[in-house]
């Protein structure tokens, strides 16, 4: 296999200030409080510097009442949207870039230029935010969804090609948790088959496959600017693509089928369309926030980096690996894994409230979605059995089957959020120093 919500609010000159760099050799003295009880038993908490999630100052105040002074507001009179669109299309190295009200919005936009509807299959990972899937059963087409790759919490592209059919429409990789999916084993067996690759980038601004940014690869690449997001507006989302004739069609459908003029209905999205269009005032915050991004990208990777090294000395704590073709991930969430026999049976619900207790607040991530009574509902949905009849939707829930995907979410899965990685190296040894003494203390936390 190839794979290789916090204390002070940190200014943006001090995230730009921090400049970690890496030793080859660490020099942390790990262990150093080992002998300190953690804080469910009476033990101290440690401070640490977690950023306070948005950053911004008065660039985003100006940026803000520039738009609020123009009189325009929306992206059809206004000139900051399309500012925008061209800014994060040359970050990203591709030719176009349409901006739009939300990353699912991105990617309902994408299945309307392709013509996705009743009878289409699409096919996507199972561990991934729910948006993924609501696209797709929004158009009526059926989701299918295949296993994870328990190394790397991606989508497992080995299982991808026995998941085709002579219905399925499209791949639509996800890049989790900002970090590439095996796009080089998806790009092939897109080729292999004629299938459009549409990249879900929407956790990942930045990241990398073999020195090129992911959302270039596919045939497009959907892109969130969500609150959480490490690049945001509180809602709002893009499109990037080399084709000119795709990104036409995007913004034929999010703009209610019109093209560009406004003033006739455009082809290529047949007779639909739709508003999904982002406002100015949301492309403003954009270009503001994008100032800061590629440092604060910098920090969360180098952050990554130390404490993986610090990790890979946990017994029991395996950090998410990242596939061979990955020259950068975004770590909007810094995901690893849990052996509870290595804690003394300690179980992982009882880890992370003692995890939080010292301060560091850890989530056990997405769960089984094919199992989810949200996602089976969808076997009795009256318009899917109108559509595809009962022996399909049976048929349907089988396919779905993902034992890999069960056995890390009910069992291992754990990550971080991106805003815990904006700290300073000492917080990376903080974090470190925090789970070594749950492990020396597990058996008194067990009872």
């Amino acid at each position: 296999m190839k794979t290789i919500n916090r204390r002070n609010f940190l200014k943006a000159s001090a995230i730009a200030g921090a400049g970690l760099t890496l030793a080859p050799n660490l020099t942390f003295a790990q262990g150093k409080q080992s002998n300190n009880k953690p804080a469910l038993l009476g033990g101290r908490k440690s401070s640490y510097g977690f950023s306070r999630w948005p950053i911004y100052d008065r660039t985003e105040e100006k940026a803000l009442l520039d738009v609020l002074h123009t009189n325009k507001w929306g992206r059809l009179n206004g000139t900051t949207t399309a500012k925008f669109e061209a800014a994060y299309a040359k970050i990203h190295g591709t030719a176009h870039s349409l901006a739009v009200s939300s990353g699912t919005s991105a990617l309902y936009t994408m299945f309307g230029a392709l013509d996705v509807g009743p009878g289409d299959e699409i096919i996507l990972p199972v561990y991934t935010f729910v948006a993924s899937y609501n696209v797709v059963v929004l158009n009526y087409a059926l989701p299918v969804l295949i296993d994870t790759d328990i190394e790397t919490f991606q989508i497992d592209a080995k299982k991808i090609e026995q998941a085709i059919t002579p219905q399925t429409k499209l791949l639509m990789p996800v890049h989790i948790g900002g970090s590439p999916a095996d796009l080089d084993t998806i790009l092939d067996m897109g080729k292999k088959h004629n299938l459009p690759v549409i990249e879900d980038a929407c956790q990942a601004h930045l990241a990398e496959w073999k020195g090129k940014k992911v959302g270039s690869f596919g045939l497009g690449g959907a892109f969130s600017f969500q609150s959480s997001k490490n690049l945001n507006c509180a809602e709002g989302g893009a499109i990037t693509s080399d084709s000119k004739e795709f990104i036409d069609q995007c913004y034929t459908f999010h703009n209610q089928g019109q093209g560009g003029t406004g003033t006739s209905y455009a082809t290529g999205s047949g007779t639909r369309g739709t508003n999904l269009r982002l406002t100015e005032f949301q492309a403003g915050l954009l270009l503001a926030q994008m100032a800061r991004l590629e440092q604060q990208a910098r920090t969360r990777s180098e952050n990554a980096s130390y404490l993986t090294q610090l990790f890979n000395d946990i017994p029991g704590i395996t950090p998410a690996k990242l596939y061979k073709g990955t020259t950068n991930s975004a770590y909007h969430l810094y995901m690893f894994r849990y052996h509870q026999s290595e804690f003394a049976g300690l179980s992982r619900e009882r880890f992370i409230e003692a995890l939080s207790a010292e301060g560091v607040p850890c989530s056990t991530g997405y769960g089984q979605m094919n199992s989810s009574d949200y996602v089976l509902g969808l076997a009795k949905n009256k318009h899917y059995l109108k559509i595809y009849g009962e022996k399909t939707m049976k048929e349907w829930v089988e396919r779905n089957q993902c034992p890999q995907n069960d056995k890390l979410t009910k069992e291992q899965s754990l990550w971080f959020t991106q805003t815990m990685l904006l700290g300073d190296r000492s917080d990376m040894e903080k974090i470190a120093e925090a789970v070594r003494r749950i492990q020396k203390f597990a058996k008194q936390l067990k009872k």
